[in-house]
């Protein structure tokens, strides 16, 4: 956590700047429900020693904050678009086998329980393409750039019949695409989409938001939509390939 702060106060200090210069202003705050589905392991021999979120960790849905903040700049500087999403699930699982997971081997048929904590912190620098907008009258929008995803992973497993545990962190930034397009049919309700992704050596990060925004009056809007993470990583001898998707609604300002 530590890692993540102080690179993104570093971020913060290039960002800042910038945004001085801005000529628009957004910020949304909300809550997503976030499935999990998929499976992971850590230093894994065999098949056994992955461990499936539901069935072995027993992970239910959970109810997370999320926020996000773009900067609108003139000129030639790029937009700039800061989004935080916690995501954290625990649980008390068992499995049949025994497994390892990191140096320790765990008995099967004896509960235990597992933390994953997977936060990401996301600033991507953008343009928008205003020829777009023009030719359709504000209607169609669209915006392409870079993103860099700095992903916060902890991972806790421990048997207390046993006194077993072992943990796992890292952080890992994830250099990606970044692509969104707007469609304004009315003056108060547009209809959004965001892709952020990459692939690389057999992994990828897919990142997919749909999003139907409200203008309620003045700068205040209220939105909702439905959130997509595909994740398939192996870093650090963890690997992962994992989904979490659901609906998510927000509220925020746009000046």
């Amino acid at each position: 956590m530590k890692r993540t702060v102080f690179f993104v106060g570093i971020v913060l200090v290039f960002v800042l700047p910038t945004a001085s210069f801005a000529m628009g202003l957004e910020l949304a705050v909300g809550g997503w429900r976030q499935g999990p589905e998929g499976d992971v392991s850590y230093e894994a021999v065999t098949d056994t020693d992955s461990l499936d979120l539901e069935r072995d960790l027993n992970y239910d849905n959970e109810n997370r904050f999320m926020g996000r903040l773009k900067f609108e700049t003139p000129l030639f500087f790029p937009n700039i678009y800061l989004m935080a999403t916690p995501m954290e699930f625990d649980g008390r699982g068992r499995k049949a086998v025994s497994f390892k997971f990191g140096d320790v081997s765990f008995s099967g048929n004896v509960d235990f329980y597992s933390k994953i904590v997977l936060d990401h912190y996301d600033v991507a620098f953008y343009y928008g393409l205003p020829f777009l907008k023009t030719a359709t009258a504000g209607v169609l929008n669209a915006e392409l750039g870079v993103n860099v995803r700095v992903v916060d992973f902890k991972a806790e497993v421990k048997q207390d019949d046993t006194g077993l545990r072992e943990t796992k962190s890292m952080t890992l930034p994830v250099p990606m695409g970044y692509l969104a397009l707007a469609i304004r049919p009315f003056d108060r309700i547009a209809l959004e989409a965001e892709g952020r992704g990459v692939a690389y050596s057999g992994n990828h990060y897919y990142s997919l938001i749909g999003r139907l925004r409200v203008k309620v009056f003045g700068p205040l809007f209220a939105a909702g939509g439905y959130r997509y993470e595909d994740i398939k990583i192996d870093e650090e001898d963890v690997e992962a390939e994992v989904t979490f998707a659901g609906p998510f609604v927000e509220i925020g300002f746009k000046f």
